[in-house]
């Protein structure tokens, strides 16, 4: 698959987007909504549309516990048994060596045909969204499932006596046990990293950037023992900090990449950013109550960072609005107030802040753009079941709602050229 991507820092314009899983499409898979939504942002004066893992789920629907690292779920395609000829075939397979034949190995008969499929139905959805001048963020997992496909192939790239997680924070009293497999960072660098830039050159290629998940594990990680029953009982051990990326650069050439640095962030992080070049996240719920050394505050923010109301991970504005404390409420209302903004629901106005920040990409979700309530989050972090099932309804966003976002886009100077 050609990436048409121009590799640009997706911070470097003043610009916003929406995020919007390709589950949450109407139908849950791609298809004519997945195009109608690219046509909705372009009338909305969008730039990007964000999207997570492509990459198939686990049993509860989460994509950042995939059985690969690189294949794309056959359960987006809209036309799942369209034929696939032995030349396509043999094409991806050429483009596609590193990792196709260990996907097949593990996915079964089909498997090969599944992936000409997606790439077909992706590549038809990117060269429509490249023509109405919306590029598209996709997210790449830090981690893969356990028994993953890559694991089952390579599993001397993997430790067997820690699994990942993270430590106890202000959210979580013993910290978050994911249980996924961890690297050993001795063995992929004798292996020249050639995972890791297989990955990278994959997700460029379906992507024009790429937000990198749990990106602080480049520098440090949390190793918990195996059979630990909480994630208290890790310790932070040494990751391969610039390497990876920087030998994905050599090979591959420029890449598009935002760091996620949210959760424990040591200047060790930040400096290792700085050092690549890479630009990170600021989350406007995190910012309140805060004070004015918070780096989530809205005037705290660099230019080279994306800003959002809230992630996939967080409630949707109007839920946090209703169960935020009176002195986060008010901060938000004297944040709002400062940056000219009054008199409009509160999830319109977190909106509204997050596009006046400075931050060069700003990013609602779609549920913010409808002011849904809590039982609209996709994702609660650290819970299993009831996650990854929210869809949007088909018509929910309407020309009254892209004349909105349009206006709002151009107030705040992020309206393409």
């Amino acid at each position: 698959m050609t990436s048409g991507s121009t590799h640009q820092d997706p911070t470097a314009d003043r610009r916003s987007g929406v995020l919007l899983h390709a589950t949450s499409l109407p139908g849950g898979r791609l298809g004519p909504e997945a195009f109608a939504f690219v046509d909705w942002l372009a009338d909305a004066g969008q730039s990007w549309w964000q999207v997570l893992p492509l990459t198939p789920p686990d049993g509860h629907g989460s994509p950042y516990a995939s059985p690969s690292a690189f294949a794309g779920w056959a359960g987006l395609l809209e036309r799942p048994s369209a034929p696939v000829t032995a030349a396509e075939e043999a094409d991806f397979h050429d483009c596609n060596d590193y990792w196709i034949d260990d996907w097949i190995r593990f996915a079964g008969p089909g498997a090969l045909a599944d992936q000409v499929r997606f790439d077909r139905e992706w590549g038809a959805l990117r060269a429509h969204a490249a023509a109405r001048g919306i590029r598209i963020m996709g997210d790449l997992p830090f981690y893969v499932a356990p028994d993953a496909a890559d694991v089952r192939a390579h599993p001397g790239l993997f430790r067997t006596d820690t699994v990942a997680g993270v430590p106890p924070d202000a959210f979580t009293e013993d910290g978050q046990l994911w249980g996924n497999p961890t690297y050993d960072w001795e063995a992929m660098a004798a292996d020249h990293d050639r995972w890791w830039i297989a990955r990278l050159a994959r997700s460029a290629a379906l992507h024009d950037s790429s937000r990198i998940d749990h990106f602080r594990a480049f520098e440090s990680w949390w190793a918990v023992p195996r059979g630990a029953q909480t994630a208290r009982e890790g310790e932070w051990r040494a990751g391969p900090g610039a390497r990876v990326v920087e030998a994905a650069r050599r090979e591959l050439g420029p890449l598009s990449l935002v760091a996620e640095d949210l959760g424990i962030i040591t200047p060790e992080v930040h400096h290792l950013m700085e050092a690549l070049g890479l630009p990170g996240m600021r989350v406007l719920q995190f910012a309140f109550p805060g004070g004015w050394d918070n780096s989530h505050s809205v005037q705290n923010h660099p230019e080279r960072c994306v800003v959002y109301v809230g992630t996939h991970d967080n409630d949707t504005a109007v839920g946090w609005w209703d169960s935020a404390s009176d002195a986060a409420r008010g901060e938000a209302w004297h944040a709002c107030a400062a940056a000219g903004i009054h008199d409009e629901p509160p999830h319109r106005m977190l909106m509204r802040l997050a596009l006046s920040s400075r931050a060069g990409l700003a990013v609602v979700t779609a549920q913010d753009l409808l002011g849904l309530g809590a039982d609209a989050r996709l994702n609660t972090p650290g819970t299993a079941v009831g996650n990854w099932s929210w869809r949007l309804e088909p018509g929910a966003l309407t020309p009254d709602l892209a004349r909105w976002l349009r206006d709002e886009t151009e107030r705040a100077g992020r309206s393409p050229s």
